[in-house]
């Protein structure tokens, strides 16, 4: 077995590599070769394949290219190799099951297959988006805990303490982290549900020392959560996220590994990023020893993945993952628009029906590209997680027809999506309930969808 030492010692004994002939000579070369070899196609017709082979060949060629390309570490300037022996044995010793959270919210997580009727894990929140003050980040808390599908919650971000910005690596930062554990903890005893599972660990969090002074049990972080570990594009380490697996390893508590590789970038068109992000699960799972995947390939442009490519991007590698892995994958959902719009329950519909059908669970949501500070809301986690519930069972193939005739109700809109509101205009942040006019717009949306296909659960 590759043990976590084992790692280190091939990023300090690896082949010295300068970092832009690996991006340009090795990965991105290779994945090229690797998506000819194996014939992969994105047609643009399809957007949610029902074809097992091509899910087989997308994990094939992914499984090839991750042995021949190898992990970058940046601080060594090294290549990690692994043999195919290793990558195998890893995708045998990975685990099927895992619980997180603790009381009545404790529950396991584990694997389902394409058109699944069994639930998915909804890991509901704000993924990270960026948060202005602790009175917003406390209500969000409150209100994403109240949603009865929540088995567990990706936290927001914050920006601020005490007034001051924070600023990397810096003692605000650490600050910030403490802040960030507290609020979250007291946001979901508000609602009566302190055991839900915490499994982004912290945004605000950006270092590894952030992340060690907060995990004093005082401040509420627990074994229990899940802790997540964002990796360089394409396909980097350095020694600080090393470091946060060091710890979290030495804590005793699940890893998590949050990946994108985008359509656009290194990893080319939508064929590329399908295999690379499949490849990526291998690397999360040798490098950072992750429990569970946390996949969001985006477009580079759009910073979103409801375009049509990215559409087929999460269903395909969903698929192949779902198909020969046990892996515990759970894509995360990012959408162009903001809240008070119709577009983002569109793009939100559009974008969580592919990986559930696919066989993945869920991670929403990241609204208006995740970008914007308070432009986010529980209601449209809410909506996502109703979206999943209402999909279970369905054929591919027809959620294929349903998902395309979605998207003609908002692709022209991609490029100039609408902002919407901040959550303080869409919701009485005492009561953490939404406004009367974007309930409007929900039950709206909800009956529109149901015309389209959609059966709702509730």
């Amino acid at each position: 077995m590759v043990t976590f030492l084992d790692v280190i010692e091939k990023a300090l004994t690896g082949k010295p590599t300068l970092p832009r002939d690996y991006e340009i000579r090795i990965y991105s070369k290779n994945l090229r070769e690797k998506v000819e070899e194996y014939d992969i196609k994105y047609d643009g017709e399809q957007l949610i394949p029902n074809d097992d082979s091509l899910a087989r060949d997308v994990f094939n060629a992914a499984f090839d290219f991750f042995i021949e390309t190898g992990v970058y570490c940046v601080d060594t300037g090294r290549v990690i190799k692994f043999t195919e022996e290793e990558v195998r044995e890893g995708l045998r010793e990975a685990p099927s099951k895992v619980y997180f959270g603790e009381g009545r919210d404790r529950k396991p997580l584990t694997p389902r297959k394409p058109e699944d009727k069994k639930a998915p894990w909804c890991f509901l929140g704000a993924a990270g988006g960026p948060v202005s003050s602790e009175e917003v980040f406390l209500a969000l808390m409150e209100g994403y805990a109240s949603i009865p599908e929540t088995n567990s919650i990706t936290t927001p971000a914050l920006t601020m303490v005490n007034g001051l910005r924070i600023r990397p690596k810096s003692p605000l930062e650490v600050l910030g982290a403490i802040r960030n554990a507290v609020l979250a903890r007291e946001g979901m005893r508000r609602t009566g549900r302190p055991g839900i599972p915490i499994m982004n660990t912290l945004s605000t969090a950006e270092s590894a020392v952030s992340l060690a002074a907060a995990l004093d049990p005082r401040y509420g972080l627990r074994k229990s959560d899940g802790f997540m570990i964002g990796v360089l594009d394409p396909m980097k380490v350095d020694f600080d996220r090393l470091n946060k697996a060091c710890i979290i390893m030495s804590f005793g508590a699940p890893i998590t590994i949050d990946f994108s590789p985008m359509v656009g970038g290194y990893a080319g068109g939508p064929e590329g990023s399908a295999v690379s992000t499949v490849a990526h699960h291998f690397m999360a799972n040798l490098v950072f020893k992750a429990t569970y995947f946390t996949p969001f390939p985006l477009h580079i442009w759009h910073v979103c993945n409801t375009t049509p490519d990215l559409i087929w991007v999460n269903s395909v590698y969903t698929q192949a993952v779902s198909l020969n892995t046990k892996f515990l994958t759970i894509p995360l959902v990012y959408v162009a628009s903001g809240p008070h719009t119709e577009m983002v329950f569109y793009e939100t519909a559009a974008s969580v029906i592919p990986p559930i059908v696919s066989g993945g669970h869920i991670e929403a949501l990241g609204v208006a590209k995740n970008k914007h500070e308070d432009y986010f809301t529980p209601l449209e986690a809410q909506f996502a997680a109703e979206v999943a519930y209402s999909v279970l069972g369905m054929k591919r193939e027809d959620a294929d027809t349903v998902v395309k005739e979605i998207l003609k109700k908002y692709i022209d809109k991609i490029k100039d999506a609408p902002l919407g509101k901040k959550f303080q205009e869409c919701y009485d942040i005492k009561r953490v309930k939404p406004v009367k006019s974007y309930v409007e717009i929900y039950e709206s949306i909800k009956n529109e969808l149901g015309n389209l296909g959609i059966e709702w659960y509730k």
